[in-house]
């Protein structure tokens, strides 16, 4: 069973997943570019490394996140500034990525609708 803290890095690899989805389907079908030169150069020569290494950054990120928490919430002193200041880091990280992931798959699905 999925736990309660897991669910926001579950959604991290959920929006990850489907933006790398709809990036192949988009660059197979529909004509559509990836914007990312690193990124471009892989998808347009193989589309198997891309797949890899798109969800494997992915699973990084959000196990990254899912561990700074984790070690987070074993801190004893909770009421120290560097707890308190690493804590809000951890979770401005984690908005800024979703929000820049929204933005993503919202495009990708505006390409694939066009």
């Amino acid at each position: 069973m999925l736990k309660k803290e897991a669910i926001p890095y579950f959604v991290l690899l959920l929006m990850g997943t489907i933006d790398c989805l709809t990036t192949v389907i988009g660059v197979l079908y529909s004509g559509a570019v990836e914007l990312n030169p690193f990124m471009a150069g892989i998808v347009s020569t193989n589309i198997g490394a891309f797949l890899v290494v798109k969800i494997a950054a992915t699973v990084l990120i959000a196990s990254t996140l899912f561990l700074a928490n984790k070690t987070l919430r074993k801190t004893q002193n909770k009421n120290s500034r560097s707890f308190k200041l690493s804590n809000k880091l951890v979770k401005v990280a984690y908005v800024g990525i979703m929000a820049f992931m929204f933005i993503v798959v919202a495009n990708n699905f505006l390409v694939l609708f066009r």
